[in-house]
């Protein structure tokens, strides 16, 4: 528990972190990665590079601050990075690594306006927020089916479109736990000419007896060496995560899907079909030719499944007249795609369930 004095110093310097947030987070990263080189390959250091990540961060330490005095006002909202934790295998003894650096950020950029007083009160909130990440991710490392990352093989790997390959991979020792529908699995990758372990994370669309399948597009650094992997690889891979998932309901099901967004969905649909529920799934691509998961789809919609494809070659999106035109009162609504597309969806129908590929964010919306 904090004092009422150091909840008080909290609070009346959040208005502070929210006007160099992002700043201080930049510098925070930039800090920690000269300072303690081995927590580099947790990160995605091209979300870096767009800023994203510390974008992400500066959101969650003005959060943190606000509700300093009761935290499990934020637990829904860091569901996703306890997740993201859990995948990455992120462990107690990293909490006091980044602690030490993002305090150190804050007095490097705040100056002479960091009192002690104020950098005191923050190391000790600091403290209290790393416990809950700790015990509530020991509770999720306590439930996996397996901790860390394990050898898994490519045992089949499917060109699905000119962008994207569905991979086979199957655990050496035969042990997989079910992946719940909308849940990814971590990647680690090391890559020839690159210093550092990298980790990505990808949807699983099927669970099998002894492994998952994928479907990456080949975007960015890992996923492209991916694409260039062969049958027999072997790939480190961690234990399903992920809060994204399809909640159990006797409702209509709704989900909406931009290009590679489909890969959490398709699990979905697939799972609430063999439910007995009624799916619709509207998917928006650029083209045809570029629609993932196009065949698997299609014998979906033998099972049950209206399906609705948008094509447009320019956004690849849709409009909100569409998407009110779905009628979707009274069903359950989850969507995944680009950012643009979502802001779209989720004023159009508010109870929609969302999911970023990558660091946790806020619509424009405000969602």
């Amino acid at each position: 528990m904090l004092d009422q004095q150091t909840i008080e110093i909290v609070k009346a310097t959040a208005p502070v972190l929210k006007e160099h947030g992002v700043t201080i987070t930049k510098h925070f990263y930039q800090r920690m990665f000269e300072q303690n080189p081995e927590v580099r390959h947790f990160f995605n250091h091209t979300n870096q590079k767009r800023g994203r990540q510390p974008e992400a961060l500066a959101n969650a330490v003005y959060a943190a601050a606000l509700h300093i005095d009761r935290l499990e006002a934020i637990f829904p909202a860091i569901q996703p990075a306890l997740h993201k934790h859990k995948s990455l295998n992120i462990r107690p003894e990293h909490y006091p690594i980044v602690g030490e650096n993002l305090l150190g950020a804050i007095q490097d950029v705040l100056g002479e306006a960091a009192t002690p007083d104020i950098i005191d009160a923050w190391a000790k909130a600091y403290g209290v927020i790393a416990d809950v990440f700790i015990s509530l991710e020991k509770q999720m490392y306590d439930d996996a089916p397996w901790a860390g990352f394990k050898p898994f093989v490519i045992e089949e790997i499917i060109v699905d479109t000119p962008e994207v390959k569905r991979f086979r991979l199957v655990a050496k020792d035969g042990g997989v736990g079910t992946a719940i529908p909308g849940q990814y699995i971590s990647v680690q990758a090391r890559i020839a000419g690159e210093d550092i372990l990298h980790h990505r994370q990808y949807s699983v669309i099927d669970t099998t007896e002894n492994g998952y399948w994928i479907a990456p597009k080949a975007e960015g650094l890992v996923s492209n060496w991916l694409h260039e992997q062969t049958v027999g690889t072997e790939i480190p891979v961690s234990a399903p995560a992920g809060e994204f998932i399809l909640e159990a309901s006797d409702r209509p099901l709704t989900l909406i899907a931009g290009g590679i967004g489909i890969t959490p969905l398709f699990n979905m649909a697939k799972t609430a079909l063999e439910q007995g529920r009624s799916v619709t799934l509207l998917h928006a691509v650029r083209s045809m030719d570029l629609r993932p998961l196009g065949d698997e789809l299609d014998e979906l919609v033998e099972e049950g499944l209206h399906l609705i494809t948008h094509v447009d070659d320019v956004s690849g999106c849709m409009s909100a007249m569409q998407l009110e035109a779905l009628g979707v009162e009274g069903h359950d609504v989850y969507t995944c795609g680009p950012n643009a597309m979502m802001e779209t969806v989720v004023r159009v129908m508010p109870q929609a369930r969302y999911e970023f590929f990558g660091p946790s964010a806020t619509l424009a919306s405000g969602v």
